[in-house]
């Protein structure tokens, strides 16, 4: 084989850059940039807000996010528990490609009572890792990180080392000790009898404060301050995870309504209706500064609702497990001029999402090497097509003690979800198109479809190098 040389015509060259520039479209200098408001919600179920269909909860302000916006009904979180889910969000990536596969520290193994032994995982989100704030913050974006962290434990691995100008909050730990200040409370250190004692400036306050008010505060602050200038906010509020402690007004109003007719504790029910309040604080400071036109607002949660704190039916199980209930999300964007009002999509996505969704919408460069398995869903917002992929995977190779949990790997295609028992192979399919509930295993009856998903599921998680579970010798079971 021979190269050929062809000698580089400056003119040429030049002329067609001239004309590149020219005819292709450009934004004028002084058009402003979309700013994005990201909620992150703990432990919010898919069935907790009036949007998706509760009649129990108290969301309007969520609600009216979904009028404005598009509501995705297929919208999942990367994994059943919290920490791998945030990772997604803020990498782009799996959290089994990223080896971040369990909450932060974790410490419910048990050496006699669990067959196998846990797949390894880090303890943080890897400094490498070019975060979406990271790529905001070089395109001139303020950033500002407020709530729950839960990625990694100071000094290296906090907010202000990917990517935020601001960190209110933001710790190495999941849950205040309390809602109120200041925010006091005792934690139990895993695989020990010992506590641990917080007493801690998650945010600063005074008597009487409470930690969802005070976030939706500061949050309101920053936008004020920073309205003339392109900004990323991140809400990421603690609740509604435990400790359940609503304001005693809102937890009075839940406990007249009938036992029979509530969705959820009158505690919890409080809570969810502080996080919708934190909503309408903030869009209302977007309003009122001007700048609600050229806001994205993003609303989600990290996982499934918790057992001991709120119903998901007709969704399967809770918080912690890979059944529906553990996995699926509400979700919800609006983006003025470009989505729909009232908008719905039934487009399967999920966590690592969010970051490629974010650079399109506010017109800059895709980062393919970093957000390895996001895709793009400006097409689908603006009602301008769909998006390519096919199936999600989920790689939980862990016991966490949460209601109808295993270690578990997970496939949905289509409106097929097959789940693969890792400690003992067996396999659950579900129609979840006929049935959402996961009631009727179709794997004995569908093996050709079992099969393929399963080789289609292995093929994924050796792709991203997912580490799996080995052999436990101390095991006493049968």
């Amino acid at each position: 084989m021979s190269l050929i040389y062809k000698p580089f015509n400056t003119l040429s060259s030049l002329l067609v850059l001239w004309a590149a520039l020219v005819i292709a479209p450009s934004v004028p200098a002084d058009t402003p940039r979309l700013n994005v408001v990201f909620f992150l919600i703990d432990d919010l179920g898919w069935m907790d807000v009036g949007a998706n269909g509760s009649d129990y909860y108290q969301t309007p302000n969520i609600d009216a996010l979904a009028a404005e916006g598009m509501r995705f009904t297929n919208g999942y979180a990367a994994c059943t528990v919290c920490s791998p889910t945030r990772a997604a969000v803020m990498s782009g990536k799996y959290p089994a490609r990223l080896l971040l596969t369990q909450w932060l520290p974790s410490g419910r193994w048990d050496a006699k009572q669990h067959k196998l032994r846990e797949a390894r995982y880090i303890s943080n989100l890897p400094l490498e890792e070019f975060t979406i704030a990271e790529a905001l913050r070089e395109a001139g974006y303020k950033t500002a990180f407020m709530g729950k962290w839960h990625l990694g434990p100071e000094p290296y691995y906090f907010p202000e080392h990917q990517g935020f100008d601001l960190n209110v909050g933001g710790r190495d730990y999941g849950a205040p000790g309390s809602y109120w200040y200041p925010y006091e409370g005792r934690w139990k250190i895993p695989t020990t009898p010992d506590l641990y004692s917080k007493r801690d400036t998650v945010v600063e306050g005074k008597e009487g404060d409470y930690l969802i008010d005070r976030m939706a505060e500061e949050g309101d602050k920053y936008i004020r301050a920073n309205a003339d200038s392109p900004f990323f906010l991140m809400m990421s509020h603690y609740g509604v995870h435990s400790p359940l402690q609503g304001k005693p007004d809102k937890v009075a109003r839940y406990e007249k309504v009938p036992e029979e007719q509530r969705q959820g504790d009158p505690r919890y029910a409080a809570m969810v209706e502080s996080i919708d309040d934190s909503v309408g604080r903030i869009t209302r400071a977007l309003e009122e500064t001007g700048v609600a036109d050229r806001t994205m607002v993003i609303f989600t949660s990290d996982n499934g609702g918790f057992a001991r704190a709120t119903s998901n039916a007709p969704l399967r199980a809770n918080k912690g497990s890979n059944y529906e209930g553990g996995l699926r999300v509400p979700v919800i964007f609006k983006w003025p001029g470009a989505i729909e009002g009232g908008s719905v999509s039934d487009v399967l996505m999920s966590s690592m999402d969010y970051y490629p969704t974010i650079l399109a919408a506010a017109g800059l460069e895709q980062r393919p090497l970093q957000h390895r398995d996001g895709v793009d869903l400006t097409p689908v917002l603006k009602g301008e097509g769909g998006i390519e992929r096919e199936s999600v995977f989920w790689h939980y190779p862990h016991y966490n003690r949460h209601p109808q949990n295993f270690p578990a790997g997970v496939i949905r295609k289509g409106n097929w979800k097959l789940i693969e028992r890792l400690d003992s192979g067996e396999l659950e399919l579900y129609d979840l198109n006929e049935d959402l509930g996961e009631t009727n295993n179709l794997a004995q009856r569908r093996p050709a479809v079992a099969r393929r998903l399963l080789a289609e599921l292995r093929a994924w998680r050796d792709s991203v190098g997912a580490d799996p579970m080995r052999p436990n010798p101390e095991y006493e079971g049968d």
